[in-house]
C-alpha cells in the first residue's frame, strides 16, 4: 500500500519536520550555476532578415522537454525562445489532459535536472516538507509534478511566451525558418535560425482512433487526451477502450465521477504483466540507439510495441475497488450504432448498450489534422521510405514516424526540394524510432536535451565558421604587456655556453 504523506499547504517549509524552503534551495542553485559560469555567454553572430532580428532557437512547446531544451541551449550560449500555446502554468498534459493519481516514474528520475541536484524534483520537495517526507512518498502525484515544473520555469528564468500558438511553419533557403503564430495581441511572424518542436506525446498528429468512432455522433464519444468533463459522466454507463495506463486513469476517473457502470473492453486475454520498456533503461541504449543500425532500432521498438506496455498496479487497483467496474478481456470491437439515445456496440461477444465511450487508444503521427505542418509534411523523410521491415515486425505507428538524422533534425525526401527543412528538431515521442526514449519521457529527458543542444551549438557554429575565423584573427587581447622579464646580454663563457636568459 502506498503511504500518501501528509504536507504543509504552502511552499514556506513551515512545520516541524520541514526542509530548507524554496528561498534558500534557489540560493544554492544560483550559487551552483554562478560557479560554473552558466548560463554560458553568447556567441552567434545577431542576423537580421525582413527587418527583424533572427532567433537562434525557437521552441515550440513549453513542457518538461521545451523547458529542458531551453536551459541545455542557454546553458551553451545559444539565444532561444519558448512558445506555447497554453496559458502560462498549464503547459503540457499534467493539469489539463493527464488523470492519473501519480506518475509512473521511480521518484528518484532526475528528469530534466540536467545533472544539477538542486534542480531536481527531490530537492525542490524536500526543500518544503523535508527528508521524512520525502522517504515516506511512495509515487509523484501528478499535480506536484506540475508544481515543480511551474518552478523550474521560475527558477531557470525561462523566456517563455505563452498563449502564441502555431499556425504555420516555413523553411526558406537563406537560412532561416519563418513562424507564423496566433497570439493574445493578434497575428505575429518570428523568424529564427533553428526550430526546435517540443510539441509532447502527440507532437506530430493527434489521437489514433478506430474506424468505428466516425460511426458515432461526437457528443457520444472522447478521447482519453481530450479536455473532457468527467462529471458529465455521473449517472451513465460507460465503455473505455483499451487496457493501458490511460483506459484506466479515464475508467477510475469516470467512477470516481458517479458513473453507474464501467466497462473496460480489452482485446487481449490478460492484461501484460511486463514492462519491457523498463528493461531497455541504461545508459548503453539510451546513448547507444542512435548509431544501432537501422534493423536492430526497429526490432527492438517493435517487440516493446507489440508486448505493450502494463498499466501501473495501483492504476489498476484504483479502478478495481468500484465494485461497478468491468474488466472485459478478449473483447475486440467490431462496431458502434446509435439507437436513440443509446450505443450499441457490437464486439467479438456480443452487444453491449451503453451511453458513452472513451477511446484510450493512443496516439499517431497524422500530418493530415496538424494544419500547422502543412507545408512541411509532404517533404519529411519517413522510416516507411528507408526501412522495409522483415515478415511478423510490421509497425505502422513506427512506419509513419520521422527518419531523423543525429541532432533530431526532419531530413527531405527528395534532396532540394524544401530547403531549409533540416532546420526544424523533432524533439517529441515520434522521435523515438531514430534516437530511442530520450525526448519527452522522464528517464532520459536530459540525455535528450543535451544531445539536441550540443548538435544545434555544433551546426550553428559550422554555418558561420568565416565568421568566428575573422573573429579569431582580429582576437587582440594580450596574455604578456612586454614588462614580465628582462633580456640578457649574450656573454659567452668557455665552452661557448651563454649566461643569463638566452635570447
Amino acid at each position: 500500500m502506498a503511504v500518501t504523506p501528509s504536507f504543509p499547504d504552502n511552499n514556506t517549509g513551515a512545520g516541524p519536520a520541514a526542509g530548507i524552503g524554496l528561498a534558500a534551495l534557489e540560493a544554492r542553485l544560483r550559487q551552483d550555476l554562478e560557479w560554473l559560469a552558466l548560463p554560458g555567454k553568447s556567441w552567434t553572430p545577431v542576423i537580421s532578415r525582413d527587418g527583424q532580428d533572427v532567433l537562434d532557437v525557437a521552441i515550440i512547446g513549453g513542457g518538461q522537454a521545451g523547458m529542458a531544451a531551453s536551459v541545455a541551449l542557454s546553458h551553451l550560449g545559444v539565444r532561444n525562445v519558448i512558445f506555447d500555446q497554453s496559458p502560462e502554468d498549464f503547459e503540457g498534459p499534467w493539469a489539463t489532459t493527464a488523470r492519473m493519481e501519480t506518475l509512473r516514474s521511480p521518484k528518484t528520475l532526475t528528469g530534466p535536472a540536467l545533472g544539477f541536484s538542486t534542480l531536481t524534483f527531490r530537492a525542490w520537495f524536500e526543500a518544503q516538507f523535508g527528508l521524512e517526507a520525502w522517504n515516506a512518498l511512495d509515487k509523484i502525484p501528478r499535480l506536484q509534478w506540475m508544481d515543480y515544473l511551474r518552478w523550474y520555469r521560475r527558477a531557470m528564468r525561462l523566456d517563455v511566451r505563452n498563449q502564441h500558438r502555431l499556425q504555420r511553419i516555413q523553411p526558406r533557403a537563406d537560412g532561416v525558418v519563418e513562424l507564423h503564430l496566433s497570439t493574445p495581441n493578434g497575428a505575429a511572424f518570428v523568424l529564427a535560425r533553428r526550430v526546435v518542436l517540443a510539441t509532447g506525446r502527440d507532437g506530430l498528429g493527434g489521437a489514433a482512433l478506430p474506424p468505428l468512432a466516425q460511426a458515432l455522433p461526437r457528443n457520444k464519444w472522447a478521447h482519453s487526451s481530450d479536455v473532457f468533463d468527467y462529471g458529465s459522466l455521473k449517472g451513465k454507463r460507460v465503455a473505455v477502450i483499451g487496457g493501458g495506463s490511460s483506459a484506466m486513469d479515464s475508467a477510475a476517473t469516470a467512477l470516481e465521477e458517479g458513473a453507474a457502470r464501467v466497462d473496460l473492453l480489452i482485446r487481449r486475454q490478460e492484461l501484460p504483466r511486463v514492462n519491457k520498456g523498463k528493461g531497455s533503461g541504461n545508459p548503453g541504449l539510451v546513448n547507444g540507439h542512435w548509431h544501432l543500425p537501422d534493423e536492430w532500432k526497429w526490432r527492438i521498438r517493435n517487440y516493446v510495441n507489440r508486448q505493450q506496455v502494463p498499466p501501473p498496479s495501483g492504476s489498476t487497483r484504483r479502478v478495481s475497488a468500484f465494485a461497478n467496474a468491468r474488466f472485459l478481456l478478449g473483447t475486440a470491437i467490431e462496431g458502434a450504432t446509435v439507437q436513440g439515445d443509446v450505443v450499441q456496440l457490437q464486439t467479438s461477444r456480443g452487444a453491449l448498450e451503453v451511453d458513452f465511450v472513451i477511446f484510450s487508444t493512443g496516439f499517431k503521427v497524422d500530418w493530415n489534422i496538424r494544419p500547422e505542418f502543412a507545408t512541411i509534411a509532404p517533404q519529411i523523410l519517413s522510416w516507411a521510405d528507408r526501412f522495409t521491415p522483415p515478415a511478423g515486425e510490421e509497425d505502422a505507428e513506427l512506419r509513419d514516424m520521422p527518419y531523423l538524422g543525429p541532432v533530431f533534425e526532419f531530413q527531405q525526401k527528395s534532396p532540394g526540394a524544401l530547403p531549409g527543412l533540416e532546420r526544424v528538431h523533432c524533439f517529441c515521442y515520434p522521435a523515438v524510432a531514430s534516437h530511442g526514449t530520450i525526448s519527452g519521457d522522464i528517464p532520459a529527458i536530459s540525455d535528450g536535451a543535451y544531445r539536441l543542444a550540443q548538435g544545434i551549438a555544433a551546426q550553428l557554429y559550422s554555418e558561420d565558421v568565416a565568421y568566428h575565423y575573422v573573429n579569431i584573427q582580429a582576437y587582440e587581447e594580450p596574455e604578456l604587456v612586454g614588462d614580465e622579464w628582462t633580456e640578457s646580454p649574450w656573454e659567452l663563457q668557455d665552452g661557448n655556453t651563454p649566461t643569463g636568459n638566452t635570447p
